[in-house]
Protein backbone atom coordinates (compact mmCIF):
# COMPACT_ATOMS: atom_id res chain seq x y z
CA UNK A 1 0.00 0.00 0.00
CA UNK A 2 1.48 3.37 -1.40
CA UNK A 3 1.96 6.06 1.96
CA UNK A 4 -1.02 8.45 0.38
CA UNK A 5 -3.23 5.64 0.55
CA UNK A 6 -2.36 4.51 4.21
CA UNK A 7 -2.58 7.99 5.02
CA UNK A 8 -6.24 8.13 4.03
CA UNK A 9 -7.28 5.02 5.77
CA UNK A 10 -5.66 6.21 9.37
CA UNK A 11 -7.46 9.63 8.71
CA UNK A 12 -10.70 7.71 8.05
CA UNK A 13 -9.84 5.64 11.45
CA UNK A 14 -9.69 8.86 13.20
CA UNK A 15 -12.64 9.85 12.30
CA UNK A 16 -14.85 6.60 13.28
CA UNK A 17 -12.97 6.53 16.52
CA UNK A 18 -13.90 10.09 17.28
CA UNK A 19 -16.90 9.95 16.44
CA UNK A 20 -17.89 6.57 18.47
CA UNK A 21 -15.60 8.44 21.28
CA UNK A 22 -17.28 11.24 21.24
CA UNK A 23 -21.06 9.48 20.86
CA UNK A 24 -20.05 7.85 24.10
CA UNK A 25 -18.90 10.94 25.79
CA UNK A 26 -22.26 12.63 25.13
CA UNK A 27 -24.72 9.58 26.08
CA UNK A 28 -22.45 8.98 29.61
CA UNK A 29 -22.72 12.54 30.18
CA UNK A 30 -23.84 15.24 27.69
CA UNK A 31 -22.80 18.47 29.16
CA UNK A 32 -19.59 17.59 30.30
CA UNK A 33 -18.87 16.45 27.30
CA UNK A 34 -19.81 19.27 24.97
CA UNK A 35 -17.00 20.89 27.16
CA UNK A 36 -14.76 18.26 26.69
CA UNK A 37 -15.49 18.04 22.90
CA UNK A 38 -15.30 21.72 22.74
CA UNK A 39 -18.84 21.64 20.79
CA UNK A 40 -21.68 23.38 20.78
CA UNK A 41 -25.18 22.12 21.90
CA UNK A 42 -27.01 21.70 18.46
CA UNK A 43 -23.78 19.63 17.00
CA UNK A 44 -23.93 17.52 20.50
CA UNK A 45 -27.48 16.79 19.74
CA UNK A 46 -26.58 15.92 16.12
CA UNK A 47 -23.96 13.74 16.49
CA UNK A 48 -26.13 11.14 18.84
CA UNK A 49 -28.65 11.34 16.48
CA UNK A 50 -26.88 9.85 14.03
CA UNK A 51 -27.27 5.97 12.89
CA UNK A 52 -24.17 3.31 12.73
CA UNK A 53 -24.47 3.78 8.81
CA UNK A 54 -24.23 7.58 9.05
CA UNK A 55 -21.19 7.54 11.45
CA UNK A 56 -19.33 5.56 9.35
CA UNK A 57 -19.94 7.07 6.21
CA UNK A 58 -18.88 10.36 7.56
CA UNK A 59 -15.49 8.20 8.74
CA UNK A 60 -15.01 7.63 5.30
CA UNK A 61 -14.53 11.51 4.43
CA UNK A 62 -11.08 12.00 2.52
CA UNK A 63 -10.23 15.00 5.34
CA UNK A 64 -10.12 14.87 9.36
CA UNK A 65 -13.56 15.92 10.92
CA UNK A 66 -12.60 17.55 13.96
CA UNK A 67 -8.52 19.34 14.12
CA UNK A 68 -7.26 19.90 17.36
CA UNK A 69 -8.44 22.86 19.77
CA UNK A 70 -4.39 24.01 20.45
CA UNK A 71 -4.72 27.61 19.13
CA UNK A 72 -0.98 27.43 18.10
CA UNK A 73 2.41 27.03 18.84
CA UNK A 74 2.22 29.16 21.99
CA UNK A 75 -0.27 27.13 23.84
CA UNK A 76 1.48 23.93 22.73
CA UNK A 77 4.76 24.84 24.52
CA UNK A 78 2.71 25.73 27.28
CA UNK A 79 1.37 22.51 27.71
CA UNK A 80 4.64 20.76 26.79
CA UNK A 81 7.34 22.43 28.55
CA UNK A 82 5.41 22.96 31.88
CA UNK A 83 7.55 23.72 35.07
CA UNK A 84 5.33 22.88 37.62
CA UNK A 85 4.70 19.75 39.86
CA UNK A 86 4.14 16.38 38.56
CA UNK A 87 0.51 16.92 40.10
CA UNK A 88 -0.30 20.06 38.97
CA UNK A 89 0.10 19.83 35.48
CA UNK A 90 -2.59 17.70 34.74
CA UNK A 91 -4.47 20.30 36.27
CA UNK A 92 -2.56 22.83 34.97
CA UNK A 93 -3.38 21.85 31.25
CA UNK A 94 -6.88 21.43 31.36
CA UNK A 95 -7.39 25.02 32.75
CA UNK A 96 -5.59 25.37 29.79
CA UNK A 97 -7.07 23.91 27.41
CA UNK A 98 -10.64 24.64 28.86
CA UNK A 99 -10.14 27.77 28.45
CA UNK A 100 -10.24 27.65 24.31
CA UNK A 101 -13.41 28.52 23.09
CA UNK A 102 -15.52 25.69 21.05
CA UNK A 103 -15.51 26.53 17.47
CA UNK A 104 -18.35 23.35 16.33
CA UNK A 105 -17.19 20.71 13.67
CA UNK A 106 -15.24 22.54 10.41
CA UNK A 107 -14.92 21.34 7.27
CA UNK A 108 -18.87 18.71 7.50
CA UNK A 109 -21.57 20.85 5.93
CA UNK A 110 -24.84 21.35 7.49
CA UNK A 111 -27.80 18.11 7.39
CA UNK A 112 -24.65 15.85 6.56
Amino acid sequence: MNTHAEDLVEIQDLNLTYLLIAQRLLKADFTTALMRLKIDDDLGRHLLSLSARQVGRLARNNQMLFRPCLEGAAQLAQLTHNARDQGMDLLHGSLLMASVPHSGMPGVAEGA
